[in-house]
């Protein structure tokens, strides 16, 4: 059985930073990608940042330039550094994770469940 179990979050005010972290763990053949996509009230979930097997990463255009995401292969764990955080940033953050359990399955998407972003003007 798959988890993804989410650290950090939590109440900043505007301009501060935070970290959140993600560590897969379980039955896991191979990881595709991991990131961050985060749900607003009211709003669609949305990309925030995610980082390839091959190294390269994405990011949603709100975040370019104030977030980073990194990882580790070997420990299955991405690090999201948020900075210049503002408002509008505030949201629920599920770690996501493309992977496959065996050889045998399908890539398949895996959540986490959520850690809270406040952020304060």
């Amino acid at each position: 059985q798959v988890q993804l179990a989410e650290s950090g979050g939590g109440l900043v005010e505007a301009g501060g930073s935070l970290k959140l972290s993600c560590t897969a763990s379980g039955s896991i053949f191979s990881i595709t990608s991991m990131g961050y996509y985060r749900q607003a009230p009211g709003r669609q979930r949305e990309l925030v940042a995610s980082i390839i097997s091959d190294g390269s990463s994405k990011y949603g255009d709100s975040v370019k330039g104030r977030f980073t995401i990194s990882g580790d292969k070997e420990k299955r764990t991405v690090w999201l550094q948020m900075d210049s955080l503002k408002a509008e940033d505030t949201a629920v953050y599920y770690c996501n994770a493309i992977l496959r359990e065996t050889i045998a399955h399908r890539w398949t998407d895996y959540w986490g469940q959520g850690t809270q972003v406040t952020v304060s003007s």
